[in-house]
């Protein structure tokens, strides 16, 4: 069908789409006989009133209404495809004329992608963080396993730093209990940190069935914030025994025979996770640059339709755990926002720049003509499931009953896009080392080519890539990732997994002020 494209703006455009009556007929005999299938009539069986009678009785522009409404999204979309557009948002439609028996010319406005050239990122040099692992760093992940391990013993003595102690607390206020400021029998390690300041001074030196009174700020409830007296009663006292690390104790903790296999596995999976985060900052550094580098303009509509769905989003979490924009801003340690302006005004830009990187990511993905493959798609479904905790079957119904098909292989594609980018960019640490990721797999190990490939890698890159594309159109069953090494059993201070690269959690409610902050930051 014949359509005309007007270009209103760089980013919005006007399609007058000209549909002949033979080609909406089909659409017009359907809703006649669904409408018959609908209404009783005396004299006739349903599904066999005549056309005319419906016409007299419900009116011919019924039946238009509902035949042109059927055919309307086939109609924009090859007008869509037609003039080779790339909507941002929905098109606003208007029917201009209606000519019973001849056609019908409709208009529909739409924001598109615009027309941009993508920055020249070849070359240019980003500086990410040394991926090294220091002994330190090592005894901190067995300390961690040591204390999940380590016995208590109750003792009769006053308590001491290093102690677990089980206590009740009680608030008040101006001699009234806060009923929603109570615990009782809370284990706590002395010196942890984690509930309100001023505990740890006010235990240390108590008995079991010794009480103490002091005064703090609370840190949760509906009174978070205030000032309350803090009434602290131990109901026992235990110390906590270490266990050695030696070889019963990384049989205990892990699937390895002997100590130093446990604290090499350890150390090779803290190494594992910082070349993720290395190249999680490279990639971070590159798209900032290539979205600094690449101007354009993006349709205001758009703009303020995702600031305003990312504002609901984050308050409906900060509702969910019972905070207010102030108190989260006061308790995010890492959160550079003072006042909630400067909040939302951070977030607003976030979101221009996630809208930004998407339509770059997706122009280049769509000029180098980037596949994405079944494989790649189920491995974007493990890290799903790894990431929900839930298995592969379910995210892959979700994906089937949602229909986020086309929006989850969209992201493999960015994602592809992406990585050409980093690659073509000049990576350096922060010890000026030149640094290599094209080899660096997804669980952060490092593939190595094999001596006799070494020389013929050049000759072989051709090769290698079309043996890709076939492999990507093997069957799902077939693509499934082989199981992770796992470090430990029972522990999991081993199996922290990298966040993805294009997203970061939203506010997440604190227990204190000395807790991890969660960083409210735009989803791309």
């Amino acid at each position: 069908m014949p359509s005309t494209l007007e270009q209103l703006s760089p980013t919005r455009v006007k399609l007058t789409i000209d549909l002949p009556f033979e080609d909406l007929q089909p659409a017009i005999d359907a809703a006649y006989t669904d409408i018959a299938q609908q209404v009783n009539i005396p004299g006739f069986r349903k599904g066999k009133v005549p056309a005319r009678l419906i016409d007299q009785r419900f009116g011919r522009g019924l039946v238009l209404q509902e035949a042109i409404n059927s055919i309307l999204p086939e109609a924009y979309g090859e007008a869509v495809q037609t003039h080779d557009l790339r909507p941002l948002g929905q098109p606003d439609i208007d029917i201009s004329e209606l000519n019973d028996g001849t056609n019908v010319l409709f208009t529909a406005e739409v924001d598109v992608r615009p027309d941009f050239e993508i920055a020249d990122i070849a070359g240019v040099e980003v500086e990410v963080p040394v991926a090294a692992v220091s002994d330190e760093d090592v005894n901190e992940r067995v300390e961690l396993l040591r204390e999940r391990f380590a016995t208590l013993t109750e003792v009769d003595r006053p308590a001491e730093t290093g102690d677990v102690v089980v206590l009740n607390l009680t608030a008040s206020q101006d001699g009234k209990v806060l009923p929603e400021a109570e615990a009782s029998e809370v284990s706590y390690k002395i010196g942890s940190g984690g509930f309100v300041d001023g505990l740890d001074e006010a235990v240390v030196g108590l008995s079991a069935g010794d009480k103490a009174t002091f005064t703090s700020t609370l840190v949760g409830g509906p009174n978070r914030g205030e000032e309350a007296e803090i009434e602290v009663e131990i109901v026992k006292v235990q110390s906590q025994d270490l266990p050695d690390v030696d070889d019963e104790f990384a049989q205990l903790v892990s699937e390895f025979d002997t100590a130093e296999e446990m604290l090499a596995d350890l150390r090779d999976n803290l190494e594992r996770l910082a070349r993720i985060d290395q190249a999680n900052k490279a990639r971070e550094s590159v798209l900032a640059k290539l979205i600094k580098a690449t101007e354009f303009e993006l349709p205001e509509a758009l703009i303020t339709a995702e600031q305003e769905s990312r504002r609901q989003s984050i308050e409906q979490q900060l509702s969910a755990a019972g905070l207010t924009i102030e108190q989260y801003l006061d308790e995010a340690e890492d959160e550079d926002a003072q006042t909630p302006e400067e909040f939302w005004a951070d977030i607003n830009n976030r979101v221009v720049e996630g809208l930004r990187s998407q339509i770059i990511l997706d122009k280049y993905a769509e000029d180098a003509e980037l596949q994405v493959g079944q494989s790649e798609l189920t491995e974007l479904i493990f890290a799903k499931a790894q990431q929900n905790g839930t298995s592969p079957e379910q995210e892959l119904q979700h994906m089937m009953e949602h229909d986020h098909a086309a929006e989850w292989m969209g992201e493999v594609r960015r994602g592809k896009a992406l990585g050409e980018l980093v690659a073509a960019a000049k990576i350096i640490d922060a010890e000026g080392n030149e640094i290599d990721l094209s080899r660096l797999n997804n669980d952060g190990t490092v593939s190595e080519p094999a001596d006799d490939e070494a020389d013929e890698a050049p000759a072989a890159a051709e090769e290698a890539a079309d043996q890709t594309a076939e492999t990507e159109q093997a069957p799902a069953e077939e693509a499934k990732p082989a199981a992770k090494k796992r470090t430990s059993k029972k522990a999991e201070a081993a199996d922290e997994q990298a966040p993805a690269e294009d997203e970061k959690p939203a506010p997440k409610k604190r227990t204190t002020k000395k807790a991890e902050a969660d960083k409210a930051e735009p989803v791309e």
